[in-house]
């Protein structure tokens, strides 16, 4: 009896996750070389894959400007701040990019691969799902980093 095809990740539990994202993400977390990273599900090869990356320079400008207007994506982004204490300080944050103008389609192939890639993301400190850029504006961003 073969079970080749029970691992494969289907519509209803999501895409598998490409070893490149899982380590650009690392790089993002630990060498702090990417100020951003956007994933995209490359439904060709069943998995979330990297589609861009940003480097520390760039700012949170560059990063929504990178996100699609009318297609979903993940992303992670590496918010520094200075607290009240005057301390810097770094969070990361993952974003549900899943615009309303979006294809149904797109929206329910995100919705269920979200909480699987999510869980490969060890060290993400919040998460935001995001509908339109004001969901994710940088104030929205400091607020939860506060």
């Amino acid at each position: 009896m073969s079970f080749r095809g029970l691992s494969r990740p289907n519509a209803s539990s999501g895409m598998g996750v490409a070893d490149n994202s899982k380590n650009t993400f690392m790089e993002l977390k630990q060498k702090k070389v990417h100020r951003y990273v956007i994933f995209k599900v490359d439904e060709k090869k069943r998995e979330v894959v990297v589609e861009k990356t940003g480097g520390p320079a760039e700012s949170y400008d560059d990063f929504t400007a990178s996100l699609p207007e009318n297609d979903c994506r993940y992303a992670v982004f590496d918010f520094d701040f200075v607290t009240s204490e005057n301390c810097q300080k770094s969070k990361i944050f993952f974003i549900a990019w899943s615009p309303s103008t979006s294809r149904i389609r797109a929206k329910m192939l995100y919705a269920t691969t979200k909480d699987r890639f999510r869980r490969e993301l060890d060290g993400v400190h919040y998460e935001i799902q995001a509908t339109d850029p004001t969901e994710m504006d940088l104030e929205v961003l400091r607020d939860r980093a506060h």
